[in-house]
């Protein structure tokens, strides 16, 4: 009896070391805090990759997340949808404009705002909020004031300079580090991730102290799926695949069967998938149009009226493309006006190089066999030639292999190019069409 009441102790402390062994750790005990970047423009899949964080974060305990912004703005409903994903969690927001020299512009400057605690790396800029369309500012009050509202509530909500977060949107507003600390629209300035911890060690924010003191940090890794859907939903990225795609299928369909067709359907798809499948459509169709105005110009020699048409609807639909306006795209003049010229250039050299590739296979196309041109031509034997006995003929400074259609022909004979076998031109004596037209004179005296 006392043996098994022995045997039930042991047993019970075993299944109690491996029951702590894999039950989850508390977010003190791990204490680490999981870093997330938004690089570059707000699109698709950012608010995607800090869904996908915050699973992470949510699952594993960690003591918080650190967003770092570096972007010039991007898409609005991104970014609403990043905002809500960040006030839906229980797991603390610290945003972080990082590194020194970074950025967070237009929508950038909404979304630190409404993070849980606002930090700025020194020599980092806010601000630029003001709503443009084409580089023009936007004069729709509603619009405006929907967006002021908007900002004043998140900066009410966490206790920031509302004022100030109006003038970012109605000014223009730019601020420094030190200058947004001063103005109370941030928490804290700090170099690094490490003193970031540092400072907002002790903060109660939703409801925990962070122990963030000697807290670890990791850094988050977004999936591929993701990861790629991050690089072909950038703007200029995704633009350039639609332009690659049609200037793809332009050729294709001049040329049908050199397979361009595919990779232009393969590029498009993928400018489609990086444009969520919200594309211009009047864009489009000028592309399209010029598209067909070019083809209609490479079916007749020379580059007229069709032709110079088809360019300026392209490079027209080019620009237009591009996800600029608000409240699509939320990113300040001159981010717009660089965007555009990105796409114009490449768009202008890419239209250049299918017009002059298609031109040569046009060209190539309409130009006769070289073999046609042959045949009824004069060479010379370098070789003994038979039906049997393969040897060269030497055709305008040029060695061919050749045969004989009958008869034998000697080495330095002239010879008449009657037809070819695959790859070897069939030859005969060139005194055979001269005998043969001797006989028809004498018969017909």
């Amino acid at each position: 009896m006392r043996k098994k009441s022995i045997s039930r102790f042991i047993f019970f402390v075993l299944l109690s070391l491996l029951f702590f062994s894999i039950a989850p750790v508390s977010a003190d005990e791990q204490n680490t805090v999981l870093v997330v970047k938004l690089s570059n423009a707000i699109t698709p899949a950012s608010d995607q990759i800090l869904k996908e964080a915050i699973n992470e974060a949510e699952n594993q305990y960690y003591e918080a997340i650190i967003l770092k912004l570096d972007t010039p703005g991007g898409g609005l409903e991104e970014t609403f949808r990043i905002i809500e994903l960040i006030e839906n969690t229980d797991v603390p927001i610290i945003g972080y404009v990082h590194p020194p020299g970074a950025k967070a512009w237009s929508a950038g400057t909404i979304i630190l705002i409404s993070t849980d605690i606002a930090v700025m790396a020194p020599n980092t800029l806010i601000g630029s909020a003001q709503p443009v369309r084409l580089s023009e500012p936007v004069e729709d009050d509603k619009l405006i004031n929907a967006l002021v509202a908007f900002a004043r509530e998140k900066a009410s909500m966490h206790g920031r300079n509302e004022t100030i977060a109006e003038e970012f949107i109605t000014k223009n507003l730019n601020l420094n580090a030190d200058q947004a600390l001063d103005v109370n629209i941030i928490e804290y300035v700090a170099p690094n991730s490490e003193e970031l911890l540092k400072s907002v060690h002790g903060t109660v924010i939703k409801g925990k102290e962070l122990n963030t003191t000697e807290a670890s940090i990791e850094y988050y890794e977004p999936s591929f799926q993701l990861a790629f859907l991050n690089i072909i939903s950038n703007p200029l990225i995704s633009s350039l695949l639609m332009l690659l795609g049609i200037y793809g299928l332009i050729f294709g369909i001049s040329n049908p069967g050199y397979g361009p067709e595919i990779f232009g359907l393969i590029a498009i798809t993928l400018g489609l998938m990086g444009m969520g499948f919200d594309v211009n459509i009047a864009a489009l169709f000028l592309i399209i149009v010029g598209a067909g105005l070019l083809i209609l110009e490479l079916q007749e020699p020379g580059f007229g009226v069709f032709g110079l048409a088809g360019v300026v609807c392209v490079i027209i639909g080019s620009v237009l493309l591009i996800p600029m306006d608000y409240p699509d795209y939320f990113v300040p003049a001159d981010v717009q006006i660089d965007m555009a010229i990105a796409v114009i250039i490449p768009s202008i050299v890419i239209l250049v190089l299918t017009i002059i590739a298609i031109q040569k296979v046009m060209d190539v196309r309409k130009k006769k066999p070289v073999i046609g041109e042959m045949i009824g031509d004069v060479a010379e034997a370098s070789d003994e030639l038979s039906p049997s006995a393969q040897g060269y003929i030497r055709y305008l400074g040029e060695f061919w292999r050749a045969r004989t259609k009958d008869g034998i022909i000697q080495k330095g004979e002239k010879v008449k190019i009657v037809d070819k076998d695959g790859p070897i031109l069939v030859v005969e004596p060139l005194e055979v069409e001269d005998n043969s037209k001797e006989e028809n004179k004498d018969e017909n005296n």
